[in-house]
């Protein structure tokens, strides 16, 4: 998520007319149906998905997330989540999604129909190994902006609760005039042109405050530094869909965001914010950025995450602020509590 919204910097006059390329993917002969291996989810169609897992060092976990990683990234994502999860006996599974990471095409826009179903079946299998654990799905960026379309579906992936971390909702409807029509040139007139924003663009602009982490991931092979505009006019429909369906999960989900995100303007996710259920969650983490995960604050959002996992009806113990405008009920928490989770 951190370089498609400068997209419009960077517009040319360009030539040849080609259509947008997605994936199309048909179960080999002879496939046995989608599993779990030790490195990889296959897939409803057969097709391998790298996978990583963080599980606790004893007994079966008490609650399951299924990690959905946003734009550009991988798995990678829930490295700093998962270990803490997991010694308070959480596991985190988390796949590349196709077009990232490790798994097929990489660069190559999936498309919703895919990425959702992907969601759903890892679900399920997730479901299938662990019949007694609390199941929820946390995507990021995104990663949430799959789940949002995937919950609000007539068929649902099978899980308790659903985790938006600064949900990706900056659709057509939010994007200003020159990033459409740029957008839509880049996309109808060479899907293939690779967006590289110069570095006078994205100097001054962070996913987070955790500067290490963010050198680390710039090392990171399996992330993609320069993005086909067919994959952004992608990303900005699945954005819009899922700011339109948000407020039609029926599952609890708490709706996550930093006050500070560089990569996701505010006011998009404040309006979608305003969809939310009553008995949903909200938060607008003062010291928060894009990445809520890698921040330096993150520990704050891992024990909400956790404390969601639990008890959907209790408020968040960070106590902080619910988003503007969300009809959300307050994260009211015991002094004492407030003031270790702000630390």
């Amino acid at each position: 998520m951190r370089r498609f919204l400068f997209i419009a910097v960077a517009a040319v006059a360009l030539a040849a007319c080609t259509p947008a390329e997605q994936q199309a993917w048909r179960a080999p002969a002879g496939f046995e149906g989608p599993r779990l291996e030790a490195h990889d989810v296959v897939s409803f169609d057969g097709a391998k998905l790298a996978m990583q897992q963080w599980l606790p060092d004893d007994g079966e976990p008490w609650a399951v997330i299924v990690g959905v990683h946003g734009m550009d990234d991988d798995s990678n994502a829930f490295e700093l989540a998962g270990p803490y999860w997991a010694k308070d006996g959480v596991a985190t599974i988390a796949y590349d999604q196709r077009g990232f990471g490790r798994s097929p095409d990489r660069g190559i826009w999936a498309g919703d129909g895919l990425m959702t179903d992907d969601l759903r079946t890892v679900t399920a299998l997730v479901r299938q190994r662990y019949p007694h654990a609390i199941i929820a799905v946390a995507g990021e960026s995104l990663g949430a902006s799959v789940a949002i379309e995937a919950f609000a579906s007539a068929a649902p992936p099978a899980a308790d609760r659903v985790v938006l971390l600064s949900p990706a909702v900056w659709g057509w409807s939010t994007q200003p005039l020159i990033y459409k029509t740029t957008l839509w040139l880049g996309a109808h007139i060479d899907g293939g042109w690779v967006i590289n924003p110069p570095n006078w663009v994205t100097k001054d602009r962070y996913a987070s405050d955790n500067i290490d982490e963010l050198r680390r991931m710039g090392h990171d092979p399996y992330q993609i530094w320069g993005t086909r505009a067919d994959a952004i006019y992608g990303l900005v429909d699945t954005m819009e869909r899922a700011s339109r369906t948000v407020g039609d999960i029926r599952a609890p989900v708490a709706y996550l965001m930093g006050a500070h995100d560089q990569i996701i303007p505010g006011e998009p996710m404040r309006l979608a914010a305003r969809a939310l259920k009553p008995t949903d969650h909200s938060a607008l983490y003062a010291k928060g950025w894009h990445l809520l995960l890698v921040d330096h604050q993150r520990e704050v959002v891992f024990r909400d995450v956790e404390s969601f996992l639990r008890d959907p009806a209790a408020p968040l113990p960070s106590g902080a602020p619910v988003i503007p405008g969300a009809r959300t009920a307050e994260n009211t928490a015991p002094p004492v509590q407030a003031a270790i989770a702000s630390r």
